[in-house]
């Protein structure tokens, strides 16, 4: 899901139980958009706890969450898209030794666990991917989402080279850098995957031995 716009859907409807309760209490004028929005903030803070992998800061958009929301239900101007991209850009970080891949067996666990970030979920263990609720990424998989594209013969299609394995190793990271407003999370600028997580899971993409890639 785009990031800030779950909580864009619940701020709008805390913002219409808030505008309905003020009405109902007789007020002439309707809050305006920032008040409403201020509004259903205070509710959302006031209503969710932080508990086990699941804190606060969720509710703070950035700079580009902020922007995607704005231009959440109207095209999004080439300039800001672009100023999304190039801000997103600045924030990839390669690893140090150079080293891009890891153990694809390892990046095929990451990616078919639902594990991470939520109130359930044990702050000792790592997160995943959840990758399959958004792609396919093998032909034997009975069941997978279609909010992004299908990750079948990814390195295949593309070659099996250092520029795929870095594009791929980017967009993992921040996809916001290739897309702007894009579906996918931004696993690496958040910390929900570690840095050999995504190793592994670039493996997983990039590895001619991965199902991936058969």
């Amino acid at each position: 899901m785009r990031e800030g716009h779950r909580l864009l859907r619940v701020a709008a409807g805390a913002a219409c139980i808030a505008a309905a309760g003020v009405l109902l209490h007789g007020c002439a004028t309707a809050p305006s958009d920032a008040e409403a929005s201020a509004r259903a903030v205070e509710v959302m803070k006031s209503s969710f706890k932080a508990r086990g992998q699941a804190k606060l800061d969720r509710l703070d958009q950035d700079e580009t969450q902020r922007l995607c929301s704005e231009y959440a239900n109207r095209p999004l101007p080439p300039s800001v898209a672009e100023k999304i991209r190039q801000a997103n850009l600045a924030t990839i970080h390669y690893p140090a030794d150079g080293k891009l891949v890891g153990d694809w067996k390892s990046g095929e666990k990451i990616a078919q666990s639902g594990q991470g970030f939520q109130f359930n979920d044990d702050p000792k263990n790592p997160a995943g991917a959840n990758c399959y609720a958004c792609h396919q990424l093998a032909p034997q998989e009975l069941s997978y989402g279609t909010i992004g594209p299908s990750l079948y013969r990814f390195g295949k299609l593309r070659g099996f080279t250092d520029e795929t394995r870095k594009y791929a190793w980017g967009k993992v990271y921040n996809a916001q850098a290739f897309a702007a407003c894009s579906n996918m999370p931004r696993f690496g600028f958040h910390g929900i995957l570690t840095e050999q997580q995504i190793r592994d899971v670039v493996a997983l993409l990039t590895d001619p031995a991965s199902p991936v890639n058969q």
